[in-house]
Protein backbone atom coordinates (compact mmCIF):
# COMPACT_ATOMS: atom_id res chain seq x y z
CA UNK A 1 0.00 0.00 0.00
CA UNK A 2 0.83 3.47 -0.80
CA UNK A 3 0.03 6.10 1.16
CA UNK A 4 -0.46 9.81 -0.68
CA UNK A 5 0.62 12.44 2.50
CA UNK A 6 0.85 15.28 -0.10
CA UNK A 7 -0.61 15.70 -3.99
CA UNK A 8 2.01 17.82 -5.62
CA UNK A 9 0.64 19.91 -8.85
CA UNK A 10 -0.68 17.07 -10.83
CA UNK A 11 -0.03 13.28 -9.60
CA UNK A 12 -2.11 11.12 -11.99
CA UNK A 13 -2.01 6.72 -12.88
CA UNK A 14 -1.19 6.53 -16.51
CA UNK A 15 0.28 3.22 -18.43
CA UNK A 16 0.50 3.26 -22.38
CA UNK A 17 -2.97 4.51 -23.20
CA UNK A 18 -6.62 3.35 -23.99
CA UNK A 19 -6.32 2.13 -27.44
CA UNK A 20 -9.09 0.67 -30.10
CA UNK A 21 -11.81 3.19 -28.94
CA UNK A 22 -11.42 6.42 -31.14
CA UNK A 23 -13.78 5.66 -33.22
CA UNK A 24 -16.46 6.29 -30.62
CA UNK A 25 -14.50 9.38 -30.26
CA UNK A 26 -12.75 8.00 -26.66
CA UNK A 27 -9.14 9.19 -26.76
CA UNK A 28 -6.16 7.76 -25.85
CA UNK A 29 -4.65 9.53 -22.96
CA UNK A 30 -1.83 7.31 -21.48
CA UNK A 31 1.70 8.63 -20.55
CA UNK A 32 3.43 11.66 -21.85
CA UNK A 33 6.96 10.51 -22.52
CA UNK A 34 6.25 6.95 -23.29
CA UNK A 35 9.90 6.07 -23.08
CA UNK A 36 10.44 6.85 -19.18
CA UNK A 37 7.27 5.08 -18.67
CA UNK A 38 8.34 1.92 -20.45
CA UNK A 39 12.31 1.63 -18.78
CA UNK A 40 10.68 2.63 -15.04
CA UNK A 41 8.75 -0.46 -15.48
CA UNK A 42 11.08 -2.56 -17.37
CA UNK A 43 13.36 -1.61 -14.35
CA UNK A 44 11.29 -3.09 -11.95
CA UNK A 45 9.95 -5.97 -13.72
CA UNK A 46 6.97 -4.88 -15.07
CA UNK A 47 5.46 -5.27 -18.11
CA UNK A 48 6.13 -2.16 -19.91
CA UNK A 49 2.78 -1.35 -20.41
CA UNK A 50 1.76 -1.09 -16.84
CA UNK A 51 0.84 1.84 -15.00
CA UNK A 52 3.13 4.43 -13.36
CA UNK A 53 2.30 7.19 -11.29
CA UNK A 54 3.21 10.34 -13.83
CA UNK A 55 4.03 13.13 -11.62
CA UNK A 56 4.23 16.93 -13.14
CA UNK A 57 6.81 19.81 -12.02
CA UNK A 58 5.98 19.63 -8.41
CA UNK A 59 5.72 16.11 -7.32
CA UNK A 60 3.66 14.30 -3.97
CA UNK A 61 5.17 13.08 -0.47
CA UNK A 62 4.27 9.34 -0.35
CA UNK A 63 5.14 6.89 2.28
CA UNK A 64 5.11 3.10 1.76
CA UNK A 65 3.75 0.62 4.29
CA UNK A 66 5.65 -2.44 3.02
CA UNK A 67 9.06 -3.04 1.69
CA UNK A 68 8.77 -2.11 -2.24
CA UNK A 69 10.81 -2.18 -5.42
CA UNK A 70 10.56 1.05 -7.49
CA UNK A 71 12.14 3.32 -9.59
CA UNK A 72 11.77 7.03 -11.25
CA UNK A 73 12.86 8.00 -14.18
CA UNK A 74 12.22 11.11 -16.68
CA UNK A 75 12.58 14.62 -15.30
CA UNK A 76 14.75 14.88 -12.15
CA UNK A 77 12.72 16.37 -9.83
CA UNK A 78 14.96 16.02 -6.93
CA UNK A 79 13.29 12.82 -5.20
CA UNK A 80 14.79 11.80 -1.88
CA UNK A 81 13.85 8.77 0.83
CA UNK A 82 13.51 10.13 4.41
CA UNK A 83 15.40 13.47 3.35
CA UNK A 84 18.32 11.40 1.43
CA UNK A 85 18.49 12.03 -2.29
CA UNK A 86 17.91 9.00 -4.65
CA UNK A 87 19.15 8.48 -8.15
CA UNK A 88 16.74 8.06 -11.07
CA UNK A 89 16.81 5.46 -13.76
CA UNK A 90 17.64 2.76 -11.24
CA UNK A 91 15.85 -0.21 -9.29
CA UNK A 92 15.55 0.71 -5.97
CA UNK A 93 14.72 -0.94 -2.77
CA UNK A 94 12.53 0.70 -0.23
CA UNK A 95 12.18 -0.01 3.12
CA UNK A 96 8.35 -0.46 4.51
CA UNK A 97 7.56 3.49 6.72
CA UNK A 98 9.74 5.02 4.49
CA UNK A 99 8.86 8.57 3.17
CA UNK A 100 8.93 9.43 -0.63
CA UNK A 101 9.58 13.29 -1.65
CA UNK A 102 9.93 15.00 -4.53
CA UNK A 103 11.23 19.02 -4.64
CA UNK A 104 12.12 21.50 -6.97
CA UNK A 105 12.81 20.42 -10.73
CA UNK A 106 16.45 20.33 -11.65
CA UNK A 107 15.46 19.90 -15.16
CA UNK A 108 12.76 17.87 -17.29
CA UNK A 109 9.07 18.36 -16.20
CA UNK A 110 7.51 14.72 -15.80
CA UNK A 111 9.00 12.20 -13.49
CA UNK A 112 7.49 8.11 -13.89
CA UNK A 113 7.58 6.29 -10.26
CA UNK A 114 6.91 2.34 -11.33
CA UNK A 115 6.15 0.16 -8.29
CA UNK A 116 6.75 -3.72 -8.55
CA UNK A 117 3.60 -4.87 -9.45
CA UNK A 118 1.74 -2.08 -10.53
CA UNK A 119 -0.97 -0.20 -8.84
CA UNK A 120 -3.70 -2.62 -8.59
CA UNK A 121 -6.98 -0.44 -10.14
CA UNK A 122 -10.17 -1.67 -12.57
CA UNK A 123 -9.01 -1.11 -15.96
CA UNK A 124 -11.45 1.03 -17.95
CA UNK A 125 -11.90 0.16 -21.65
CA UNK A 126 -8.85 -1.88 -21.16
CA UNK A 127 -6.74 0.42 -19.95
CA UNK A 128 -5.66 2.34 -16.25
CA UNK A 129 -4.55 5.56 -17.53
CA UNK A 130 -6.60 8.71 -16.28
CA UNK A 131 -8.27 10.84 -18.59
CA UNK A 132 -8.67 13.99 -16.20
CA UNK A 133 -11.09 16.01 -18.30
CA UNK A 134 -13.91 13.07 -18.90
CA UNK A 135 -13.29 11.83 -15.26
CA UNK A 136 -12.50 8.06 -16.49
CA UNK A 137 -10.10 5.76 -15.46
CA UNK A 138 -6.92 5.81 -12.75
CA UNK A 139 -7.92 7.09 -9.32
CA UNK A 140 -11.52 7.44 -9.40
CA UNK A 141 -10.59 9.35 -12.14
CA UNK A 142 -9.02 12.34 -11.01
CA UNK A 143 -5.27 13.33 -9.98
CA UNK A 144 -4.66 12.09 -6.94
CA UNK A 145 -4.74 13.65 -3.51
CA UNK A 146 -3.57 13.47 0.09
CA UNK A 147 -4.79 10.71 2.17
CA UNK A 148 -5.69 8.34 -1.03
CA UNK A 149 -4.46 4.85 -0.49
CA UNK A 150 -2.97 2.75 -3.72
CA UNK A 151 -2.77 -0.90 -3.78
CA UNK A 152 -0.27 -2.60 -5.03
CA UNK A 153 -0.60 -5.67 -7.21
CA UNK A 154 1.37 -9.00 -6.98
CA UNK A 155 4.93 -9.51 -7.88
CA UNK A 156 6.00 -11.30 -10.94
CA UNK A 157 8.98 -13.40 -11.25
CA UNK A 158 10.79 -10.60 -12.34
CA UNK A 159 10.22 -8.15 -10.15
CA UNK A 160 10.94 -11.33 -7.54
CA UNK A 161 14.27 -11.66 -8.70
CA UNK A 162 15.79 -8.48 -8.77
CA UNK A 163 14.19 -8.14 -5.20
CA UNK A 164 15.73 -11.07 -4.03
CA UNK A 165 18.93 -9.57 -5.44
CA UNK A 166 18.89 -6.22 -3.77
CA UNK A 167 17.46 -7.09 -0.21
CA UNK A 168 21.12 -8.22 1.58
CA UNK A 169 22.11 -4.73 0.81
CA UNK A 170 19.10 -2.78 2.44
CA UNK A 171 20.19 -4.01 6.05
CA UNK A 172 19.70 -0.74 8.48
CA UNK A 173 19.29 1.97 5.39
CA UNK A 174 15.95 3.53 4.27
CA UNK A 175 16.99 2.07 0.36
CA UNK A 176 19.53 0.34 -1.69
CA UNK A 177 19.90 0.93 -4.90
CA UNK A 178 21.30 -1.39 -7.81
CA UNK A 179 24.77 -0.40 -8.87
CA UNK A 180 24.44 0.66 -12.41
CA UNK A 181 22.28 2.89 -14.23
CA UNK A 182 20.29 2.96 -17.44
CA UNK A 183 23.14 4.06 -20.65
CA UNK A 184 22.53 8.28 -21.12
CA UNK A 185 20.96 7.40 -25.15
CA UNK A 186 17.75 6.73 -22.92
CA UNK A 187 17.73 10.15 -21.48
CA UNK A 188 15.45 12.85 -22.68
CA UNK A 189 16.32 16.21 -21.72
CA UNK A 190 15.59 19.14 -23.27
CA UNK A 191 18.28 21.27 -24.83
CA UNK A 192 17.80 24.87 -26.40
CA UNK A 193 19.86 24.03 -29.13
CA UNK A 194 18.17 20.63 -30.20
CA UNK A 195 15.87 21.04 -32.52
CA UNK A 196 12.89 18.77 -32.82
CA UNK A 197 12.22 16.35 -35.76
CA UNK A 198 9.30 16.84 -37.45
CA UNK A 199 7.78 15.55 -40.36
CA UNK A 200 5.87 17.59 -42.68
CA UNK A 201 2.30 17.24 -42.43
CA UNK A 202 -0.82 17.05 -44.71
CA UNK A 203 -1.26 20.92 -45.07
CA UNK A 204 2.53 22.29 -45.10
CA UNK A 205 2.52 22.82 -48.53
CA UNK A 206 -0.83 25.07 -48.01
CA UNK A 207 1.37 27.90 -45.96
CA UNK A 208 2.90 30.36 -47.36
CA UNK A 209 6.63 30.27 -48.36
CA UNK A 210 8.07 32.73 -45.49
CA UNK A 211 6.19 30.46 -42.79
CA UNK A 212 6.84 27.71 -44.01
CA UNK A 213 10.72 29.40 -43.49
CA UNK A 214 9.79 30.56 -40.04
CA UNK A 215 8.24 27.10 -39.08
CA UNK A 216 11.48 25.65 -39.64
CA UNK A 217 14.25 28.78 -38.19
CA UNK A 218 12.59 30.46 -35.66
CA UNK A 219 11.99 29.06 -32.49
CA UNK A 220 8.69 29.08 -30.76
CA UNK A 221 7.83 29.63 -26.73
CA UNK A 222 5.77 27.04 -25.11
CA UNK A 223 2.49 29.07 -23.34
CA UNK A 224 1.66 28.62 -19.67
CA UNK A 225 -1.51 27.66 -21.24
CA UNK A 226 -0.46 24.15 -22.01
CA UNK A 227 -1.56 20.31 -20.52
CA UNK A 228 -1.82 17.25 -21.77
CA UNK A 229 -3.90 17.95 -24.23
CA UNK A 230 -1.83 19.91 -26.29
CA UNK A 231 1.21 22.72 -25.98
CA UNK A 232 0.91 26.10 -27.51
CA UNK A 233 3.46 27.90 -28.72
CA UNK A 234 3.85 31.58 -29.67
CA UNK A 235 6.50 32.69 -32.39
CA UNK A 236 6.05 34.39 -35.42
CA UNK A 237 2.52 34.02 -36.48
CA UNK A 238 1.77 30.88 -39.89
CA UNK A 239 -0.56 31.96 -42.80
CA UNK A 240 -1.79 30.00 -45.27
CA UNK A 241 -1.62 31.27 -48.66
CA UNK A 242 -5.36 31.33 -48.86
CA UNK A 243 -8.02 30.09 -46.44
CA UNK A 244 -9.69 26.86 -47.41
CA UNK A 245 -12.30 24.62 -45.91
CA UNK A 246 -11.31 21.58 -43.56
CA UNK A 247 -13.24 18.73 -42.78
CA UNK A 248 -11.90 16.95 -39.59
CA UNK A 249 -8.95 14.33 -40.41
CA UNK A 250 -7.24 12.13 -37.96
CA UNK A 251 -4.51 13.46 -35.59
CA UNK A 252 -1.91 11.41 -33.21
CA UNK A 253 0.48 12.05 -30.67
CA UNK A 254 2.60 15.06 -31.85
CA UNK A 255 0.22 16.45 -34.72
CA UNK A 256 1.14 20.31 -34.94
CA UNK A 257 -1.61 21.70 -36.02
CA UNK A 258 -2.01 25.67 -36.65
CA UNK A 259 -5.41 27.10 -35.60
CA UNK A 260 -6.69 30.92 -36.94
CA UNK A 261 -4.35 32.68 -34.97
CA UNK A 262 -1.44 31.48 -36.65
CA UNK A 263 -0.03 29.95 -33.15
CA UNK A 264 1.01 26.00 -33.47
CA UNK A 265 -0.61 23.46 -30.80
CA UNK A 266 1.51 20.05 -30.67
CA UNK A 267 -1.29 17.29 -29.98
CA UNK A 268 0.16 14.89 -26.67
CA UNK A 269 -1.01 12.39 -24.92
CA UNK A 270 -4.73 13.98 -24.26
CA UNK A 271 -5.77 15.16 -27.72
CA UNK A 272 -8.93 15.03 -29.58
CA UNK A 273 -9.29 11.81 -32.06
CA UNK A 274 -9.43 14.51 -35.21
CA UNK A 275 -8.98 18.22 -35.83
CA UNK A 276 -10.28 20.72 -38.06
CA UNK A 277 -6.84 22.99 -38.40
CA UNK A 278 -4.20 22.62 -40.90
CA UNK A 279 -1.70 19.98 -40.13
CA UNK A 280 2.34 21.97 -40.99
CA UNK A 281 3.50 18.60 -39.34
CA UNK A 282 3.78 15.96 -37.03
CA UNK A 283 6.67 15.39 -34.27
CA UNK A 284 8.81 12.16 -35.07
CA UNK A 285 7.82 9.52 -32.52
CA UNK A 286 11.62 9.99 -31.29
CA UNK A 287 11.12 13.26 -29.97
CA UNK A 288 8.32 12.86 -27.86
CA UNK A 289 9.85 12.07 -24.98
CA UNK A 290 12.29 15.48 -25.52
CA UNK A 291 8.42 17.58 -25.90
CA UNK A 292 7.24 16.19 -23.06
CA UNK A 293 10.01 17.21 -20.64
CA UNK A 294 9.93 20.33 -22.00
CA UNK A 295 8.39 23.32 -19.24
CA UNK A 296 6.20 26.26 -20.12
CA UNK A 297 8.44 29.16 -21.13
CA UNK A 298 10.77 27.22 -22.65
CA UNK A 299 11.98 27.12 -26.04
CA UNK A 300 11.53 24.82 -29.64
CA UNK A 301 12.74 24.85 -32.50
CA UNK A 302 12.06 22.62 -35.55
CA UNK A 303 13.82 20.30 -38.39
CA UNK A 304 12.53 18.87 -41.33
CA UNK A 305 13.19 14.66 -41.68
CA UNK A 306 11.32 12.10 -43.76
CA UNK A 307 8.88 9.92 -43.05
CA UNK A 308 11.27 7.34 -43.68
CA UNK A 309 13.86 8.51 -41.78
CA UNK A 310 11.18 8.97 -38.67
CA UNK A 311 10.59 5.15 -39.06
CA UNK A 312 14.11 3.89 -38.75
CA UNK A 313 14.74 6.32 -35.67
CA UNK A 314 11.82 4.16 -34.40
CA UNK A 315 12.98 1.12 -35.52
CA UNK A 316 16.34 1.98 -34.17
CA UNK A 317 15.32 2.95 -30.54
CA UNK A 318 12.87 -0.45 -30.27
CA UNK A 319 16.13 -3.07 -31.08
CA UNK A 320 17.02 -0.52 -28.06
CA UNK A 321 14.93 -1.06 -25.92
CA UNK A 322 14.55 -4.75 -26.55
CA UNK A 323 18.59 -5.35 -25.91
CA UNK A 324 17.71 -3.33 -22.54
CA UNK A 325 15.09 -5.32 -21.76
CA UNK A 326 17.29 -9.14 -22.21
CA UNK A 327 19.92 -6.97 -20.32
CA UNK A 328 18.20 -6.40 -17.41
CA UNK A 329 16.72 -9.93 -17.42
CA UNK A 330 20.15 -11.32 -17.36
CA UNK A 331 21.51 -9.36 -14.62
CA UNK A 332 18.74 -10.55 -11.79
CA UNK A 333 17.77 -13.95 -13.47
CA UNK A 334 20.38 -16.39 -11.85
Amino acid sequence: MINVVKSGLLSSIQDSGRYGFQRYGVIVSGSMDPLAHKIANLLVGNQEDEATIEITLVGPVLTFQKTSLISICGGDLSPSINGEPVPLWRSLLIKAGSELRFGPSKNGCRSYLSVAGGVELTPVMKSKSTYLRAGIGGFEGRPLKANDELKIGPLSKSSADIVDYLTPFLKERSFTEIDWSISSEFISTHQPDQPIRVIEGPEYKHFTKESQQHFFQQPFKVSPQSDRMGYRLSGSPLKLEKDFDMISEAVTFGTIQVPADGNPIILLADRQTTGGYPRIGHVASIDLPIIAQTKPGEKLSFTSITHEEAQQLYLDREKQIRHLKQGISLKFNR
